[in-house]
């Protein structure tokens, strides 16, 4: 008997381990077509199939149309050649005395660069000598002309104009061959391997005549590519002509407007990256001071504006005279002025996201306006990563959560992952300009609940339809219970921890870049930060990272470093010594640009430290205030005329070092003011008496200049600029020289507190 309860217990058990089995197979059953369809969806995405691209295309240009980049004068201006000015000065095409007195006339008024969007590839029929060849082919005419047939040619009186001012030509690319090729008024340098092969290759141009093409100042290709819509969605910044990388024409405008030499490429694996294609891709280009980002193929995603007529401005208005030499000055000086035709039967007529019908030549102005102001639409490397792991979450999302909610509220959830999406992939273009495509996870949310909610409902009308043949046997459906799964996304970020962080960069490094080829700066700045990052790392400093010429190092993580404040002060200081080495060899070294300084902002406290960045790429590094603050040092540095700035905090750690107060200052981004110290010297300075004399005597000049004793502050200013006084506060004394003097004339508020504003960051 006592068997019995144990074998009934059992029993029991099985039969409930059973149900349980049936019920995960029937919830697996339910599950599966949704399943089955994400994993279509997943190798569709994979495949990336032409209509897609299509569909995002659309997608992303409705997001323009519904917000087009504000228009902001970006100093660009357009010189339309439009039908008033056709009716005006004659058929098209004008002598080009035209046209070099309308350069001459920008010229005069100041432009910064003159881009034409027009190609003057056949000589000016109507030159004297051609005009006279016609005239003497006239029955009726008179004489031989001579004097006519000796006047300058147009075209050289054109050229002559080109010469005078700050001109770019414009060529197209063909892929007809032929000998042609525009003049390579600059060089084009590569950071990492040629991108060539993701380029088109073209193998022919038409170009302006030498004698006019030749003596401007650059040369960029007009040529613009439509999508198979014919919509110009992208416009390119550089091209592949017979292996030789080539500008656009808003690109070279940008170029000589700043009076830069070489215009950079950057390549995926010189950036650390990877292309997508298995071949270098261009990852940005950049001319002078401004860093655009490409696409793969070296092409700006365009993010037009809403027409706006303040950009143009009518040819004749400058050829007739309609505008005075000071309205000519306010339209163009300083202005990057492009030149194009939009009279009817001329025009350049090209349709854009915002505009069927926009000209080409705006098309060009309106990429030079976001390579000046940096509105770029962008699509990173990791979009791609991020819109796969969202449209996999959220297919298993409603493949798993759908069979146990119903028709009704999967389909609520379903409607809410929808409109997550696309409001995702709105605000990232809207606040960011992001382009994260919503296709593939908006596809997979309606797919899976569409494939499961049409398996069930055939299920279900099966099951009808079975009761209702055979109603005596009624089947109740097993009740499923809900499966709650976190999609466990990687969370980033790291630990925050006391640290001290030092960054420089190199003044004036614009002037040495000019000076240099590419391949002789690369070499400098090896030379130069290969010593300097010998120094930090014996000091025990990490490596954040290099920025161009800049250094961003930190100390007391991943290891601790007890001693992290000296050892950074010693660093910046041995940083110096190493610069003084480095420029008293510069006579031996030609690679070496004369007297070359740097400047260090030194500053401690809390930072979050650890791998950051995206789920495709992480790097160790560290964010906050103390690094903001750091970089804020460093550009002050420029200002006080000293080498190295530190900040109060770790200024209050480095006591026994040789430090001097210059100044409180509120910095840029950040409201709490800050006292700033300048490092002049390790410890064994700090001892000197010459040393001990100029803090005590800057103490004192700063206790007066606060206290508006501006007497008291001038005599111990005179005092500091003795013989005896520690080198190198020059600048901070002449700038407490002009404060006071200021202040004399005009004195401060009552609630002046003796903190300065920086006005820059």
């Amino acid at each position: 008997m006592g068997a019995e309860p144990e074998t009934e217990r059992l029993r029991v058990i099985g039969s409930r381990l059973a149900r349980s089995s049936l019920s995960l197979t029937r919830y697996v059953a339910k599950a599966g077509p949704g399943l089955i369809t994400a994993l279509l969806l997943l190798i569709l995405q994979l495949l990336q199939p032409p209509f897609v691209a299509g569909i995002s295309d659309l997608v992303f240009d409705t997001y323009q149309r519904a917000y087009p980049r504000p228009y902001e004068d970006a100093g660009v201006r357009v010189v339309d050649i439009d039908d008033e000015s056709i009716r005006r000065l004659g058929q098209w095409p004008w002598p080009r005395t035209d046209a070099a007195r309308l350069t001459d006339a920008l010229t005069n008024a100041g432009a910064a660069a003159i881009a034409f969007d027009i190609v003057f590839s056949e000589p000016d029929r109507t030159s004297p000598a051609r005009a006279v060849e016609i005239l003497r082919q006239n029955p009726e005419a008179r004489g031989d002309y001579s004097e006519i047939a000796a006047l300058t040619d147009h075209d050289e009186l054109l050229g002559q104009a080109m010469e005078r001012g700050p001109t770019v030509t414009g060529y197209f690319l063909t892929g007809e061959a032929n000998n042609v090729r525009p003049k390579e008024h600059a060089g084009v340098a590569v950071s990492g391997s040629s991108p060539l092969g993701v380029f088109t290759e073209y193998n022919g141009a038409i170009v302006s005549l030498p004698m006019i093409g030749d003596r401007a100042s650059g040369a960029g290709s007009v040529s613009l590519e439509a999508g198979r819509d014919h919509i110009i969605r992208s416009v390119p910044l550089i091209a592949n002509l017979d292996g030789r990388i080539v500008p656009s024409l808003s690109l070279e405008a940008l170029r000589v407007a700043q009076g830069a030499g070489a215009i950079l490429v950057r390549s995926t694996d010189g950036s650390g990256e990877s292309g997508r294609r298995g071949l270098p891709e261009v990852v940005a280009v950049k001319t002078g001071e401004l860093q655009i980002p490409t696409t793969g193929i070296g092409e700006l995603s365009m993010y037009y504006t809403a027409p706006h007529p303040e950009r143009i401005v009518p040819a004749w208005r400058i050829l007739q005279g309609d505008l005075s030499e000071g309205e000519m000055q306010r339209l163009f000086q300083g202005q990057i002025v492009f030149i194009g035709t939009g009279a009817q039967g001329l025009r350049d007529l090209r349709s854009t996201p915002i505009n069927a019908v926009e000209l080409g030549v705006v098309i060009h102005a309106q990429a030079a306006e976001q390579m000046i102001l940096g509105r770029f639409l962008t699509r990173p490397d990791w979009a791609v990563g991020v819109e796969r792991t969202l449209m996999v979450v959220l297919c298993l999302l409603i493949a798993l959560s759908a069979p146990a909610l119903g028709a009704l509220r999967g389909g609520v959830l379903a409607m809410l992952a929808l409109g997550g999406v696309l409001a995702g992939s709105w605000f990232a273009f809207r606040n960011s300009g992001l382009l994260l495509e919503p296709i593939f996870p908006a596809l997979g949310v309606v797919s899976v609940y569409i494939a499961i909610t049409a398996v069930s409902f055939y299920r279900e009308e099966r099951a009808r339809s079975h009761i209702h043949n055979a109603f005596d046997r009624y089947l109740s459906p097993e009740l499923v219970d809900r499966i709650a799964r976190d999609p466990g996304q990687l969370e980033l970020g790291g630990e925050v921890r006391q640290m001290t962080v030092l960054f420089s960069d190199v003044r004036g490094f614009s002037r040495i870049s000019e000076r240099f080829g590419p391949q002789e700066l690369i070499g400098f700045l090896i030379n130069l930060l290969t010593p300097m990052t010998d120094v930090l790392l014996a000091r025990k400093a990490t490596i954040d990272k290099y920025i161009g010429d800049a250094v961003l190092a930190f100390w007391n993580a991943p290891l601790d470093d007890p001693d992290h404040e000296q050892n950074a002060a010693y660093a910046a200081l041995e940083m110096l010594e190493t610069l003084k080495r480095l420029n008293a060899d510069s006579d031996r070294d030609p690679a070496w640009p004369g007297q070359v300084a740097i400047g260090i902002g030194l500053n401690t406290g809390p930072c979050c430290v650890g791998n950051m960045g995206s789920r495709q790429r992480l790097s160790y590094s560290l964010i906050g205030d103390t690094v903001n603050l750091a970089s804020r040092l460093e550009s002050l540095t420029k200002y006080y005329g000293v080498s190295i700035l530190v900040g109060e905090d770790l200024a209050a750690q480095l006591a026994s070092f040789a430090l001097v107060e210059l100044d409180i200052i509120r910095v840029v981004g950040r409201d709490a003011p800050e006292r700033v110290f300048s490092l002049a010297g390790p410890p064994e300075m700090a001892t000197t008496s010459a040393f001990i004399a100029s803090q005590t005597r800057m103490a004192a000049m700063l206790a007066a200049y606060r206290s508006r004793d501006w007497a008291g502050a001038e005599a111990e200013l005179a005092h500091l600029r003795g013989p005896d006084t520690i080198a190198g506060l020059e600048s901070v004394l002449a700038i407490y020289s002009r404060r006071i003097a200021d202040y004399r004339e005009a004195p401060p508020p009552d609630d002046w507190d003796g903190i300065s504003q920086a006005l820059e960051k």
